[in-house]
């Protein structure tokens, strides 16, 4: 755990006050779902939630199955990391966070399709691949991830009708899940 430096006092309602510099870094968001964890030094450890995170092993088994039907890279991500990849080196993407691009992307609550007409690119991760077709997940009316095919590797063109089904699909079941 890194040290901040800043102390703050829990108010008589037994609140705790976040400094922006660390909500802006963190994208902490008013709204958005704290955890909170104890260690086992005896401190208190609050974490963004993930619902997508939540269901990680399970998230990697579908990111699979749509790469194997489709013969494509896939990836899903929350609204900060990736959480699953297929298709595609893992370490080159889990748990790395996304672009500031990309999150601008999501706010959008649209798909995405880099044949589209905003004619911009927009990569996954720094250094990652470029994002081809992009399905948000909604959740109770708030994005809380995608599901996304990549280009690659002689993938240049623009997806192909199966190609935006099954991430259609996928962002669809996985909006299921998380509201069940």
């Amino acid at each position: 755990m890194k040290a901040t430096g800043i102390v703050r006092r829990i108010d008589d309602l037994g609140r705790v006050f976040i400094p922006k510099e660390i909500r802006r870094t963190m994208h902490i968001r008013e709204g958005d779902p704290l955890e909170i964890y104890t260690d086992a030094e005896g401190g208190v450890v609050f974490r963004k939630y993930s619902a997508v995170g939540e269901m990680s092993s399970f998230t990697r088994e579908y990111a699979e199955a749509i790469s194997r039907s489709g013969g494509i890279p896939v990836v899903i991500c929350d609204t900060d990391s990736v959480i699953a990849a297929a298709g595609v080196s893992r370490k080159d993407y889990i748990d790395k966070p996304i672009t500031r691009e990309l999150i601008d992307l999501l706010s959008t609550r649209r798909s995405y399709t880099s044949a589209g007409p905003s004619g911009k690119n927009v990569t996954v991760t720094d250094g990652g691949s470029e994002v081809n077709y992009l399905a948000p997940i909604v959740s109770e009316g708030s994005v809380i991830g995608a599901v996304m095919s990549l280009k690659g590797e002689g993938r240049t063109g623009s997806p192909d009708v199966a190609e935006r089904k099954l991430v259609d699909a996928g962002a669809y079941f996985m909006s299921s899940q998380t509201e069940i």
